[in-house]
């Protein structure tokens, strides 16, 4: 853990990056890999600085998965060379600089789940004479009784539909079909180890285990589908931190997408099947003591999307001890924190977590890297190279 010397050099607030930990997660991470080439999930990462060295830790580590056009666009302009974007795009702009971008030796992959989006991009690229490199995303969510246990992303969720759509990619002479997606979100995503929690966790864990095979039979129908039709695809992509062990497994699989599990946020802390180590923390100064044993810091607001709980928000991790007041919780510009006993006071640094695991990059210009309590380098982030996507 951070020491109170150290921490007395940072000027704070601050994002810290435990580099030591950092590695040794993409160690682990790339010794799941079974054979499959794992691609980055830039969202949980979002640093140039980063996404490189993890790129270079390891040759199964292989492309990027990002999450805006214009993120594809920054990226491709930094040197990267395999991009896919993870979610479709509308935008008319981004999409005639990424058919540009196509012409060079660089390649972005759209992602696509309609008629409308291939009708879309058609139109684009026959009015700037490009190529669109196209993945089709298919729906990996499962059904119990009445239950949807997953995300909304994609309608694909039969292999005949994914089929129709291949067919009409074909049609084109301006869009190449090159990959096919499913991410299983309700098991890559889902913790089943909450505290106090042992009847949901029970639950949880027993649609998981359900899941998994119903999802790599719909993965294997499909593809199975398209071959049967000629239509060969050099990318299959699924999984997440969470179903990296699963997803590995599938024979129909060429890579999994990890992202979050570089950093290890809060939220996984709450998985059965795997452990990371924590990496990136972050330290805010504390400005006031309002009543015995609360010491209040300055920000710490950075609440985790998703459906809101009180999963989502930071905690206090050191000094060991500290927790955030019910009432308040982790405020825009302060935040109070209760210790029964320790020896704060003003001025000192309180180290939290964040619940997940790239978000809280957009609240910081650097990240500090730390090894063997020094400082060792400091990295940009998206937001201190001047890029804001979502």
């Amino acid at each position: 853990m951070l020491s109170k010397e150290l921490l007395k050099e940072i000027s704070l607030p601050a994002l810290l990056l435990d580099l030591d930990a950092f590695d040794e997660n993409c160690k682990n991470i790339a010794g799941k890999a079974n054979g499959k080439t794992i691609r980055i999930a830039t969202k949980s990462i979002r640093s140039v600085s980063l996404l490189r060295r993890i790129l270079q830790s390891n040759q199964v580590f292989k492309g990027l998965m990002a999450f805006t056009p214009q993120e594809s666009i920054f990226l491709s302009e930094k040197g990267f060379d395999d991009i896919l974007l993870g979610y479709p795009c509308w935008d008319m702009d981004a999409l005639i600089k990424i058919a540009k971008i196509n012409q060079t030796e660089k390649k972005i992959i759209l992602m696509v789940d309609s008629h409308e989006h291939i009708d879309h991009l058609q139109r684009i690229a026959l009015k700037t004479e490009g190529t669109f490199y196209l993945c089709i995303d298919v729906d990996m969510s499962t059904t119990f009784a009445n239950l949807h246990f997953g995300v909304r992303r994609s309608p694909l969720n039969h292999e005949e539909a994914v089929l129709q759509l291949a067919k009409k990619i074909k049609q084109s002479t301006k869009l190449e079909l090159i990959g096919m997606m499913g991410y299983e979100a309700q098991i890559a995503g889902v913790g089943d180890f909450m505290p106090s929690q042992y009847l949901k966790n029970t639950f949880i864990s027993y649609l998981k285990k359900k899941s998994i095979p119903e999802v790599a039979a719909r993965r294997t129908k499909a593809i199975k589908k398209l071959m049967n039709e000629g239509i060969r695809l050099s990318i299959v992509n699924g999984g997440g931190t969470g179903s990296l062990h699963t997803t590995t497994l599938e024979d129909c699989i060429t890579e999994v997408t990890v992202g979050s599990g570089f950093y290890s946020p809060l939220l996984f802390d709450y998985y059965q099947s795997f452990s990371y180590k924590p990496s990136l923390f972050f330290a805010l100064p504390i400005v006031r003591k309002p009543a015995p044993n609360i010491y209040t810091c300055l920000g710490g607001g950075y609440i985790a999307s998703g459906a809101t709980g009180k999963d989502k928000v930071p905690k206090p991790v050191y000094p060991i001890g500290g927790k955030l007041i019910p009432l308040e919780g982790a405020g825009e510009v302060q935040t109070p924190v209760y210790f029964e006993d320790t020896t704060l006071k003003i001025g000192d640094a309180i180290v939290f977590r964040a619940a997940k695991a790239g978000e809280i990059c957009e609240r910081f210009k650097e990240i500090i890297c730390i090894s063997n309590q020094q400082i060792v380098c400091r990295f940009d982030t998206y937001r201190g190279e001047g890029a804001c996507f979502l």
